[in-house]
């Protein structure tokens, strides 16, 4: 083979390559690494904050151990549980993660609900400072999720479509990653009463 048909070969290859959509996989994973990362930090806000909430609460409802003892018991359950952006396949790790972080949120709500026993509580300023820094870790932590399915959702596009999907069965053998999924009990209204 000659000098020219060799560099010739070189082009067409490194040209074949450019189409094959590897990059993009990989910026494509990363940014679902990343956007994993900003859930985790929005978690670790709200287990951040808890400890807080809980020691104000006991000032005034010392009487409350159970529901106090329940959040103490949640945040510990909840930082055990732990995902790794390799882990982000494997769908019982992510039910594990997800259940844990439910229970976290439903005992947050119970304390929040006892709160409405304590009047004086309710008006303390530090507590209002406290419960808005939550709803606004909530918030967050709503906003962190839905970003970190969006990037599942075009990295698993990137990795099933073709010609993407043949580089991946050849070169990268990367897995879909699984979507953060709501609470099973979040999927019933909510029933208020007055």
């Amino acid at each position: 083979m000659t000098r020219l048909a060799r560099l010739l070969c070189a082009i067409l290859v490194l040209a074949g390559l450019s189409g094959c959509g590897y990059n993009q996989m990989q910026t494509n994973e990363e940014a679902v690494n990343a956007a994993w990362g900003n859930v985790e930090s929005a978690l670790q806000r709200r287990m951040d904050l808890v400890p807080n909430l809980v020691e104000t609460v006991k000032g005034y409802a010392s009487h409350e151990k159970d529901t106090l003892t329940a959040v103490v018991d949640a945040r510990a359950k909840a930082t055990q549980v732990k995902i790794t952006p390799e882990t982000l396949a494997d769908p019982q790790a992510m039910a594990a993660f997800q259940q844990a972080q439910g229970q976290m949120q439903s005992s947050l709500s119970r304390l929040l609900a006892v709160v409405e026993n304590y009047p004086q509580l309710k008006a303390d300023q530090n507590f209002r400072d406290l419960q808005n820094q939550l709803e606004g870790t909530e918030n967050r932590i709503n906003v962190a999720r839905q970003r970190y399915n969006q990037a599942v959702e075009t990295y698993n596009a990137s990795i099933r479509t073709f010609p993407n999907s043949l580089t991946n069965s050849l070169l990268l053998h990367l897995k879909a990653k699984e979507y953060f999924k709501a609470d099973e009990a979040a999927k019933q209204a909510p029933k208020v009463k007055f």
